[in-house]
């Protein structure tokens, strides 16, 4: 199976034109699986609750939603993307994930970093793996990756992928995702962006380093802190349903919880 990211500059605002960048980028690559950064049709630094409300759309009507099952169903090729949500008069910070029939799920963001408190609402629509016939898909957005057992909920529910839109300035994310791929036997995919929003006193800077790991921690890709661009690297999911660590430890049935969950 061919996975990758599009690591993005996104200009603030400008819905139309990064969607477009990012479709003519995506029309380029041989692909199953693409995997695209949080919010990377209108930037990231909202200055409101109400400008945020004012760019986000509706999952799955929204038009670029909608350009990006037109172009999953032109390449074959399953995405996953990160945007703004409206649903009435509530913005979350969401993901939807369509494929080569359309529109096939959207996931909200379950926990929200700094800022985003004040422009969205937490996730309400839980955690979902997807069965795309070659792999089965887990999504997270950004901060999720903080909390470990967002990634092993996902894994216990089967997902052989997690997929992981986000716009990164901390500095930890890229080396701490190794160590949840080793502790759950998946493979990851975090789709980063680069650059820096300053549209309040605060400047943001953007890690990039969008990176593929494999199911034994190992950096497949890792991009630059500074650069567009793309990866597609081949794997092979069922690796990642292998949860025998010797040939007496199996990675969940050894695990105590009675003993190690409150």
């Amino acid at each position: 199976m061919k996975v990758g990211f599009l690591q993005t500059f996104p200009i603030f605002g400008e819905k139309e034109e990064n969607t477009q960048k990012a479709i003519h980028h995506l029309k380029q690559l041989d692909a199953d699986l693409v995997v695209l950064p949080e919010l990377f049709n209108t930037g990231y630094q909202f200055t409101s609750r109400e400008e945020a409300r004012t760019m986000a759309e509706p999952i799955p009507g929204g038009q670029t939603t909608q350009a990006l099952i037109t172009l999953s169903k032109e390449k074959q090729m399953y995405i996953i993307a990160g945007l703004a949500e409206r649903e009435q008069d509530r913005c979350y910070n969401s993901a939807v994930i369509v494929g080569t029939k359309g529109f096939i799920g959207c996931y909200r963001k379950l926990h929200l970093f700094y800022h985003e408190k004040q422009w969205f609402e937490p996730g309400n629509n839980g955690l979902q793996v997807y069965d795309i016939g070659l792999a089965r898909i887990g999504i997270m957005i950004c901060f999720d990756w903080f909390f470990p057992e967002v990634t092993r909920y996902l894994a216990l529910k089967g997902a052989d992928i997690i997929c992981h839109p986000a716009n990164l300035v901390l500095p930890y994310c890229p080396q701490a995702m190794i160590t949840r791929c080793i502790e759950n036997r998946v493979f990851a995919i975090t789709s980063n962006r680069i650059g820096t929003e300053k549209r309040t006193d605060e400047a943001l800077s953007f890690i990039g380093t969008s990176q593929i790991v494999g199911t034994k921690g190992e950096i497949l890709y890792r991009a630059s802190p500074d650069r567009e661009e793309s990866m597609i690297v081949e794997i092979d999911p069922p690796k990642a349903r292998n949860k025998q660590v010797t040939p007496m430890n199996h990675l969940f049935d050894d695990r105590r919880i009675e003993f190690t969950f409150p």
